[in-house]
C-alpha cells in the first residue's frame, strides 16, 4: 500500500473509507477470520459484511484481535429481509452487535429492499439515535424502487447516508446517481470488478491503461471507480490480490480515459432487483437464524 486510502464524507457529516474489503461467500471456517486479518495487516480500515453472509462473528474476531483502535475501522453490516418487521429489526440489530462483539456498528443497511422496510427503517433510526449505529443506508436499490419507498416518506426522517449497488464499468447506475445526488447519498459499490467479467477483464481499452500505467486490468478498474465517487470493497482470500487491489492511490486516470471508460456502460447488469418475484425468492433462498 503506497498511501492509505481517502476518506468520502457521508451526508449525515461522517467520514467513510472510500476503499473498503468485502466478505461476501468467504466462508466462516476461519477463512474468514484469515482474510480480513490479512486485510486489516495491509492497510485496509473498511470491512463490509452482512448478517446473510453467514461470517459477523469471525469479522468481528478479526477487527478485535488486529491490535488497531476500534475507532480507526469502519464495519458495516446488513439487516436480511426475514426480520424487517419493527420487533424483529430491533433484534436483528442487538444480534449483529453480539455476534461481531462490538459496541456499535459504523454503517447498518437494508440489505434488500422488499417487505417491511418502512418498520426496519424506523428501528435503524432509533439504533443510531441510541449510538448503536453510527450511519444507516439501504442497497440493491434501484430508481424504481427508491422512487417506490421516497413516494412512501419513509425517507422523510431520515434520508440513507448510502446505497450499495451493483456497480462496475459495464454498469455504470447513471440514472440512479442522478437521483442519488440530488439527496447527497453515496454510491457504495458490490461487484466493482464484474465478479470477475471475462469480457470486462479483455477489455483492450483497459489492459492498455493497464500497460500504460504499469497496473493489472482490476487496478485500472478500481481507480476509475473511485474517481468517479464510488465506494468499493473488492473481496479476495488471496494474500497478493488482497495487497494489489489497494494499490490504486499512486496514479490518476486522465479526464479522456475517464471519459472512455464510461463509453463501456452497457446499462444493466448481472442482478435485476426490480425482477418480479425477486423479495420472495430472496426471502426463501435461506434463513439467517437456522444457527441461532
Amino acid at each position: 500500500m503506497t498511501e492509505e486510502a481517502p476518506k468520502f464524507k457521508l451526508n449525515d457529516g461522517n467520514e467513510i473509507p472510500s476503499f473498503g474489503f468485502g466478505v461476501f461467500q468467504i466462508p466462516a471456517d476461519g477463512s474468514t477470520y484469515k482474510a480480513v486479518s490479512q486485510a486489516l495487516k495491509d492497510g485496509y480500515r473498511h470491512i463490509d459484511t452482512a448478517v446473510a453472509y453467514f461470517n459477523e462473528q469471525e469479522v468481528g474476531k478479526a477487527v478485535r484481535d488486529s491490535g488497531i483502535p476500534r475507532n480507526q475501522i469502519w464495519i458495516t453490516s446488513k439487516m436480511w429481509l426475514q426480520d424487517y418487521a419493527y420487533e424483529d429489526a430491533n433484534k436483528s440489530i442487538d444480534r449483529t452487535l453480539k455476534k461481531l462483539g462490538l459496541d456499535y456498528i459504523d454503517l447498518y443497511l437494508i440489505h434488500q429492499p422488499y417487505g417491511k422496510v418502512d418498520e426496519a427503517w424506523q428501528a435503524m433510526i432509533e439504533a443510531q439515535k441510541a449510538g448503536k449505529i453510527r450511519s444507516i443506508g439501504v442497497s440493491n436499490m434501484t430508481p424504481k424502487i427508491w422512487q417506490k419507498w421516497a413516494d412512501k416518506g419513509i425517507f422523510n426522517k431520515k434520508m440513507p447516508a448510502v446505497n450499495q449497488v451493483e456497480f462496475n464499468p459495464y454498469f455504470q447506475q447513471k440514472e440512479l446517481r442522478q437521483i442519488m445526488s440530488q439527496n447527497h447519498v453515496t454510491l457504495e459499490a458490490w461487484a466493482p470488478l464484474g465478479e470477475g467479467n471475462h469480457s470486462l477483464f479483455a477489455e483492450p481499452l483497459l489492459n492498455n491503461l493497464a500497460k500504460k500505467y504499469g497496473k493489472d486490468v482490476g487496478q485500472i478498474i478500481l481507480r476509475f471507480e473511485h474517481q468517479e465517487g464510488i465506494i468499493v470493497f473488492p473481496k479476495s482470500i488471496h494474500e497478493a490480490r488482497i495487497k494489489s487491489n489497494l494499490n490504486i492511490f499512486d496514479f490518476e486516470l486522465t479526464s479522456d480515459e475517464m471519459d472512455a471508460i464510461r463509453n463501456l456502460d452497457q446499462g444493466h447488469g448481472a442482478h435485476n432487483p426490480d425482477a418480479p418475484g425477486t423479495g420472495e425468492m430472496l426471502l426463501n433462498a435461506f434463513d439467517v437464524h437456522a444457527n441461532d
